[in-house]
């Protein structure tokens, strides 16, 4: 991964983790997380694994895929940095993009994976 992929990919990670924050806020009392809240969201933070191969990178929270990102410039239907779902533990839902990291269009990030555009 290079340098501007790697930048990328860790924005996104904050995104997703942001995400979790707002629905874990929602479900609360007051501005502070509660201890059971604080738990979650540093098992969460601390759950999310990048796994880079040569054609995607794949995103992994809690042993299940959260989506791939595009890591070649030699895709046919896709460009670098283009998101992907998940169709199963190997493999990217090839459909339609989610949107594309490089781009910084961070508005389609939820904690649960890449939404519906």
């Amino acid at each position: 991964m290079n340098d501007q992929m790697n930048a990328a990919v860790n924005e996104l990670i904050e995104k997703i983790r942001v995400d979790y924050f707002k629905f874990l806020s929602r479900m609360g009392d007051g501005p502070e997380p509660s201890p059971f809240a604080q738990q979650q969201m540093d098992n969460f933070y601390n759950d999310i694994e990048v796994a880079p191969g040569s054609k995607y990178i794949k995103i992994i929270r809690e042993r299940c895929v959260w989506g791939f990102i595009v890591n070649t410039d030699n895709d046919k239907k896709f460009k670098r940095g283009d998101i992907l779902k998940a169709a199963g533990w190997a493999a990217p839902a090839r459909n339609k993009a989610r949107g594309n990291i490089l781009e910084k269009d961070f508005s389609w990030v939820q904690w649960t994976g890449p939404a519906y555009l």
